[in-house]
């Protein structure tokens, strides 16, 4: 049933807020792409990070509202393809394999079009599977933003150079963007069941990567990422072994 034009009027702003919080994580992303086409590698980096911590927020505040709409949710991942499908390719591109690399760019087309496949399996099968479950499908969108700015972390680190090996790059892009889509089962956070040691590790764990986070970030990116990387193995060596029999 439509709205009366009176009652579009009397709609809270709060109503609206998570959707606004959607739109400033997009304009976060957008703002990304500016800055690493004129070469402001680490601001892009940064509005990325901004980004990716405004998407967990949108949703907590629509649900804490009483806001969640199937058009908050499109919204969102329409936000989510521009700033983890689009930006974080369009960066690596731009840092590790310059302006003219026409192979490298087939690469980030590669991962652009699977974040967008992914986000929209994630869209047909969020009404089968609701909130209840406990694993994902595939690497999430933010996640694999996260794993395909490795090699720009790692040079900010001085680790290696990535515009020494650009094709490295480009195809780690492709290996991201092969997770993306996969059938590989990866936790989600309503898996965990701490217990005994395990809440003692997840505090320590917690405090010494608050301390990375606040001192040595690009270290902390990393670490992160080498962390979800060995999570990700023993799915990968399974779904391996699936695909040869």
């Amino acid at each position: 049933m439509s709205l009366e034009p009176q009652d579009r009027e009397r709609m809270p702003f709060l109503m609206l807020l998570p959707n606004l919080v959607t739109l400033s994580g997009m304009c976060l992303g957008l703002t990304s792409i500016r800055f690493a086409m004129v070469g402001k590698f680490e601001t892009a980096v940064l509005l990325l990070l901004f980004s990716a911590a405004i998407d967990g927020l949108d949703g907590l505040i629509a649900r804490r509202l009483k806001a969640t709409s199937e058009f908050g949710a499109e919204l969102d991942s329409l936000s989510d393809f521009l700033c983890f499908g689009v930006a974080p390719g369009v960066l690596v591109y731009r840092f590790a394999m310059g302006e003219g690399n026409a192979l490298g760019w087939v690469f980030v087309l590669v991962y652009a079009a699977a974040a967008c496949l992914r986000l929209a399996r994630f869209n047909v099968m969020r009404g089968e599977e609701g909130g209840s479950t406990t694993h994902f499908t595939g690497v999430p969108a933010p996640a694999g933003a996260l794993l395909a700015l490795l090699p720009v972390f790692l040079s900010f680190e001085g680790w290696v150079d990535a515009s020494a090996a650009p094709m490295l790059a480009a195809l780690w892009l492709g290996v991201v963007g092969l997770l993306m889509i996969s059938r590989l089962r990866t936790f989600s956070p309503k898996s965990l069941k701490l217990k005994g040691l395990g809440v003692v590790a997840t505090l320590m764990g917690t405090v010494i990567g608050v301390g990375l986070l606040l001192t040595k970030l690009w270290l902390f990116l990393i670490v992160v990422d080498l962390i979800y990387i060995a999570v990700l193995l023993p799915g990968v060596w399974r779904m391996r072994g699936r695909i040869l029999r």
